[in-house]
Order: structure tokens, then C-alpha cells, then sequence
């Protein structure tokens, strides 16, 4: 990947990067996994009667069991276990809609041979999501802390997978660096 840039002008501007044929499978594959996480947690939260008749969607109450599904989604709020619940049903069915538009989006402008991939300002914004949301599934299944090395020992399982990690945080830096300049 070259690196994001800004191009243009006014109503003009794009966001530009061209991703190589081995990042965009690997970038497509990250985001489908998240995808999948999250389809899975919808899935897993049957249909409320009331809520079908009502129109109010509801989702589950308590916290996801997978430690990679609740990093994406947290409790709103950590001061009151019954408010917390009661906030999780009402808006987790939201913020997995958001998240998986944001996961469409990257898979729908970025093809899957790679190449240029051009974004208006809004568009890059919900590619910030979508990269923010990778880089935490794939951080909390390795592990990653402020104190964890640039680089683990070759035996180390995560090893092959930090690099990717690094690699994320790379593309989502640059975006938000084009991103600014808009």
C-alpha cells in the first residue's frame, strides 16, 4: 500500500490509497471475519414478539461471552448492571447495523484483486470504523498491550499475526492523516 492521500479540491476531494493484491485479500478477509462475529451475535438473538408488533428492535441483554465480540461490544456503561443491561437491548441492534455498514462499505470499494481505492470524506470516515473495528478484534485476540514488545519471539503463536496488526494501524494512521487535511 502506497499510503493514503488527498485529492482535489472543494466538492472534489477524494481520498486516495492502492492497496496491493495480498493486502485487499487480507483487509477484505478481516473485515468479512468481523462481519460473520457480528452476524453470529444477531443471530443468536431471536425475534421478540413484542418488539416484532411494536416496531422496536431489541437485542440481547447481557454481554457478548466471546472476549473479541464484547471488545466490540462494550457495556455502555459499567455504573449500574440493570441500566447497563436495559442499554445493551436497546441499542446493540443499532451499533451492529452501523458496524456492519461500515464493514459493507470497505468490502464494496475495495476490490478484491486491490487496486485504487478513491473515498469521498464520508466515506472515509466510515472506513475509519470498519479499520478501528479490525484492529480491535484482531488486538484483543492477540493480546495487545501497551507494554507488548514491536515484535515477539519467532515461537511466539502471534508472532505471524502482529505484523498485520502493525500493518492496520499503518492504514487506519494514514487515513486519519488524509482525513485531516481535508
Amino acid at each position: 500500500m502506497n499510503g493514503w492521500k488527498k485529492s482535489g479540491r472543494g466538492q472534489k476531494v477524494r481520498l486516495v490509497a492502492t492497496f496491493e493484491a495480498q493486502e485487499a485479500e487480507v483487509l477484505r478477509g478481516l473485515v468479512g471475519e468481523v462481519r460473520q462475529m457480528l452476524a453470529g451475535r444477531t443471530a443468536d438473538n431471536p425475534a421478540d414478539e413484542l418488539a416484532v408488533l411494536t416496531g422496536i428492535r431489541t437485542g440481547p441483554s447481557t454481554r457478548p461471552d466471546d472476549r473479541v465480540l464484547a471488545r466490540l461490544l462494550p457495556d455502555f456503561t459499567t455504573e449500574d448492571a440493570d441500566l447497563a443491561a436495559g442499554l445493551r437491548s436497546l441499542h446493540e441492534p443499532e451499533l451492529i447495523e452501523a458496524k456492519d455498514a461500515a464493514a459493507a462499505l470497505v468490502l464494496d470499494t475495495l476490490s478484491e484483486t486491490g487496486g485504487r481505492v478513491e473515498l469521498v470524506p464520508e466515506q472515509g470516515d466510515v472506513w475509519l470504523a470498519a479499520l478501528n473495528d479490525v484492529r480491535l478484534a484482531l488486538g484483543t485476540a492477540l493480546d495487545v498491550s501497551e507494554d507488548m514488545p514491536e515484535e515477539l519471539a519467532p515461537d511466539d503463536p502471534r508472532a505471524s499475526h502482529l505484523g498485520v496488526y502493525h500493518w492496520l494501524t499503518f492504514v487506519q494512521d494514514g487515513l486519519v492523516q488524509a482525513r485531516m487535511k481535508v
